[in-house]
């Protein structure tokens, strides 16, 4: 009797809510360009993609974002990084749009709305502390035991 092989994984789940970010922010930049173009490239005043204002320069930044998660979530580390990326990034970006949203101000170059602030930049902030910390607390190790990337930790 033929057996069917098992395929198992050593990918923790963080590193595909990475990767999931990852993708959908740069799907998002993709789609982005789709509705700006390359007008008006820093203007504080950009165009709507399911009522987030952006400009080509957040569609550059959403690639950005996109590109590193697709990059770093294959490695537990990378993850880690990648969750910190996130959650300081966006979380200083959720504090500038605090700044910035609803003036027409050139300092509002990323074309920042309240949608943007609060239903993407600080959920992507959340999310990526959670991912840290998640990750953290599994690569943590006291016993010199190898850990989920294949390394060899110690005290």
């Amino acid at each position: 009797m033929a057996t069917t092989p098992t395929h198992t994984t050593d990918k923790h789940p963080a590193q595909y809510v990475a990767l999931a970010i990852g993708a959908v922010y740069t799907l998002v930049g993709l789609v982005g360009f789709a509705v700006t173009g390359f007008d008006g490239f820093a203007s504080p005043e950009g165009s709507s993609l399911l009522g987030f204002e952006i400009n080509p320069l957040h569609n550059i930044v959403h690639l950005i974002i996109g590109g590193a998660g697709l990059a770093l979530w294959s490695r537990l580390d990378g993850t880690r990084m990648y969750g910190w990326l996130l959650a300081v990034g966006y979380g200083l970006t959720f504090v500038y749009g605090l700044l910035v949203t609803g003036t027409e101000s050139q300092a509002n170059f990323l074309a920042l709305n309240a949608a943007d602030n609060w239903l993407l930049h600080l959920p992507s902030a959340i999310v990526g502390l959670a991912i840290a910390l998640w990750v953290n607390k599994d690569m943590r190790n006291t016993t010199g035991t190898t850990t989920r990337t294949g390394r060899t930790t110690s005290v």
